[in-house]
């Protein structure tokens, strides 16, 4: 194949891969609904100049390139196809520098989310987004789906926290946008385009991204609820009250019961939700959990619990972020995710309890609530194909449910594969329209992660 002796001879020796064995190992992400194709090649770059070298030969002969980071996405969205070209970013992965004063940090792409954080702490300083897999995670596949985490009800998403990236086009010119000042409003927010764009408008090799300073220790909350939906109810009223608690959770039963049985840590495995909540106001702290914790007893919570000191409060967390890993255990697990308008959760957390009764499938109801951002996870068996078709009709009458009451078909793990059709239902016919154009302008060729985020033209 005449594309790759031309790769091999632009790039470093060992960056270019076709090992069918290896080969292997990149065809999908995590996502459990979404098939992934064979690479010609797997390539691994190692600075921009690398990059932009593989996208120029790969525009000349019109072969499609899937960049990919560490392959945790759960939308399909990094999945190859068949005979394209992977760009795995992981071995552009160097902190580039910190700044403590403008306080940013300049980062690759293959950087791990939790490593930025413990680099930036060294200066007093944090980088808020925190999705369930940031110790695994990339920053650069963190942009690109514009990732959250558990602590977005009050600091934010990945977007707010990039300044500016350097991005290859798809015919190999560099592009720079944004800025590393505090303040910037000039001309087209290329940047905030890019973040969430999944590597369909070009490949992101650099990223400042705004630190903000450590604060102060959290005391954290557990209260029990003798249902999913009384907890539900507890997030709107907290949400009315004004308060704004730096982290709110829900697990139900069935993700307790997993957790528990994966790592014994005395959850309250006889509990129907457990809501966890964290305040770091500082002097103000004790008083905002005690306001919440209120509203959590006003609400239905049968039993309040504040963690003792910082080894309990992070036990907590540590559970909540073995959700995913602990719901695996009891079959294949199909993570939906949406965000609802926070008046609409409770309605959304009772329709798919229905859902499940009526598909006959297992839902595990795991959630950002504070911010909306819903996981019903459906678990069927392994190897059963009815099972799955089952949990795939409940995955799309989730779905619905979703948009109809104001929903967005994702909140954090972006559109990928899994989601492309729900997209062109949430969006009317003339957004559709421009979204296409962008990808027009930005990939004419359509090579860039060709069939992700948009369907089809005729859909």
């Amino acid at each position: 194949m005449k594309l790759l002796d031309e790769l091999r001879a632009a790039l470093p020796e060992g960056s270019v891969i076709t090992d069918p064995d290896l080969l292997a190992g990149y065809r999908t992400d995590e996502c459990g609904l979404t098939d992934g194709g064979m690479p010609a090649a797997v390539l691994r770059p190692r600075d921009t100049e690398q990059v932009s070298a593989a996208l120029r030969l790969a525009s000349t002969h019109r072969v499609p390139v899937v960049p990919q980071g560490a392959r945790t996405g759960l939308a399909g969205g990094g999945n190859a196809i068949d005979g394209c070209l992977v760009l795995s970013m992981t071995a552009m992965n160097a902190i580039r520098s910190i700044d403590p004063v403008n306080r940013v940090a300049v980062v690759e792409p293959g950087v791990v989310n939790a490593d930025v954080s413990r680099a930036a702490a060294e200066h007093g300083l944090r980088y808020p987004p925190d999705p369930g897999s940031f110790e695994s995670s990339t920053i650069g596949g963190n942009v690109a789906t514009n990732a959250g985490g558990m602590c977005c009800v009050k600091y934010g998403v990945t977007t707010e926290y990039v300044l500016g990236l350097e991005v290859v086009l798809a015919d190999g010119e560099v592009l720079r946008c944004g800025r590393r000042t505090a303040k910037g409003v000039a001309g087209y927010d290329l940047t905030r385009l890019f973040c969430g764009s999944e590597g369909t408008l070009g490949v992101i090799t650099e990223i400042t991204l705004k630190l903000v300073p450590v604060p102060p220790p959290s005391l954290t909350l557990a209260a029990i609820f003798p249902d999913v939906t009384s907890a539900g109810a507890a997030v709107t009223a907290i949400t009315a009250a004004g308060c704004v608690p730096s982290l709110l959770e829900l697990i139900d039963e069935v993700g307790l019961r997993a957790i528990e049985a994966y790592r014994p840590m005395g959850l309250p495995t006889d509990a129907r939700a457990l809501l966890l909540a964290a305040c770091d106001t500082g002097s103000a702290a004790a008083q905002d959990l005690e306001k919440i914790g209120a509203l959590c007893e006003a609400s239905g919570a049968t039993e309040l619990h504040v963690a003792s000191d910082r080894a309990e409060a992070d036990m907590l967390l540590a559970a909540r972020r073995m959700c995913y890993p602990a719901l695996e255990k009891l079959g294949l697990v199909i993570v939906d995710d949406m965000a609802v308008p926070r008046s609409e959760l409770a309605r959304v957390i009772d329709g798919a309890a229905a859902i499940a009764a009526e598909y006959d499938v297992l839902i595990s109801m795991i959630a950002h609530a504070g911010d909306g951002n819903v996981h019903p996870n459906i678990i069927v068996p392994h190897g059963d194909p009815a099972a799955l078709e089952r949990g795939r009709a409940a995955f799309d009458a989730i779905m619905a449910l979703g948009l109809s009451v104001g929903g967005t078909c994702t909140g954090e793990h972006g559109v990928g594969l899994l989601k492309r059709d729900w997209l062109a239902r949430e969006l009317d016919p003339v957004a559709m329209r421009m979204q296409r154009a962008v990808k027009q302008t930005f990939d004419p060729l359509d090579i860039l992660n060709p069939g992700k985020v948009l369907p089809v033209a005729d859909a």
